[in-house]
């Protein structure tokens, strides 16, 4: 049974799932909180993608979150060591990628196209202008609008309005074809030019166009995010909150951490003599066939073997090993981000 529905137009507060931004209440984090973060990946929280060439940073899960809005856990980035004076194409931001599959409701690149508004509560320690751009990777065209944090350590929610495109289709695949990015810092190359509020083809000097917030200049440097949604239309409704288990699951379609004990179970099969076999079977099928890494083996060693002809299942770890020998895995992970 599907769990996603398709909202109509002039209709998104009335249908589920009207939130194209999945998990943005940052309740679900299977990789667990980073520190020294340095370099650009997905960290911490379930899909979302960081672009870190300035400064150092922690990224955790935060239960520091606004009062009376039912949220419970916030996105949580820590400067632990800082960088005032960045190099030119040096940047700060983090960006949710989207399937063209999933917003083809949204007729971009015909006389119809839907406006879409952002919403999100913010809190950090430092003011200023800061940037949020919708990037249609298929067409290579951009439209940003900028937000200001006005009172330092206060929770306040901003809310920004993009019109739709008339230029451009988006795939209808698998592939990422529009990513919402919030950017924090940036060097002069991306901070030259002009927001574009409205679209355009790409130019980099607009990405954070005269942006001040500079937020990796100080190890004394913090901010909290929480309660991103992306939804049809020119208002911000109420934040969308999903059952736990819903929210896990479509995470789960980019990346899922399969390990023993109370809540997930690998199978061990012995399938000839002095070798076992360990099968893992997806929680959920991925969004692509998946890499494979494992955090811990013992007492073995072990290949990879993803099957790309299914997302649902096949990939196994295979061992050379006694029926006496001590089998640990303490987590295997499939990766099948865009």
């Amino acid at each position: 049974m599907p769990i996603t529905k398709i909202p109509a137009a002039g209709f998104s507060d009335a249908v589920n799932f009207r939130n194209i931004i999945i998990n943005g209440d940052m309740s679900i984090a299977q990789r667990g909180d980073v520190t020294s973060a340095n370099s650009s990946g997905y960290k911490a929280i379930d899909r979302y993608r960081h672009t870190i060439s300035i400064a150092t940073w922690s990224i955790s899960q935060s239960t520091d979150v606004p009062s009376g809005q039912g949220f419970a856990k916030s996105m949580k980035m820590d400067c632990t060591t800082a960088e005032a004076s960045p190099g030119s194409t040096d940047a700060l931001a983090f960006v949710q990628k989207i399937e063209g599959q999933n917003l083809q409701y949204l007729k971009k690149g015909t006389s119809s196209a839907e406006s879409l508004t952002v919403s999100f509560w913010v809190k950090s320690n430092k003011t200023g202008t800061a940037q949020v751009n919708l990037f249609d990777e298929d067409n290579t065209r951009i439209i940003g609008k900028q937000w200001s944090i006005s009172s330092a350590d206060t929770w306040e929610k901003k809310t920004l309005t993009f019109d739709g495109d008339t230029s451009g289709a988006l795939g209808n695949d698998n592939g990422s074809s529009l990513r919402c990015e919030i950017w924090l810092d940036a060097g002069s190359a991306y901070k030259t030019g002009a927001t574009p509020t409205s679209w355009e083809s790409l130019n980099t000097a607009d990405y954070f166009a005269g942006g001040t917030l500079n937020l990796g200049d100080n190890t004394a440097n913090e901010i909290y995010i929480t309660g991103l949604q992306m939804e049809v239309g020119t208002t911000a409704s109420d934040f969308e909150f999903l059952p736990v288990d819903v929210n896990l699951e479509r995470c789960q379609r980019y990346y899922q951490v399969l390990a023993p004990g109370a809540d997930k179970y690998i199978p061990i099969v012995q399938y000839q003599s002095g070798f076992r076999s360990l099968a893992y079977v997806f929680v959920t099928e991925m969004r692509s066939a998946p890499s494979m890494s494992v955090d811990t083996f013992s007492n073995f060693s072990a290949f990879n073997g993803v099957d790309t002809t299914t997302n649902t299942i096949h990939a196994y770890e295979e061992v050379a090993a006694t029926n006496s020998t001590s089998m640990n895995v303490r987590g295997v992970r499939f990766d099948a981000e865009l």
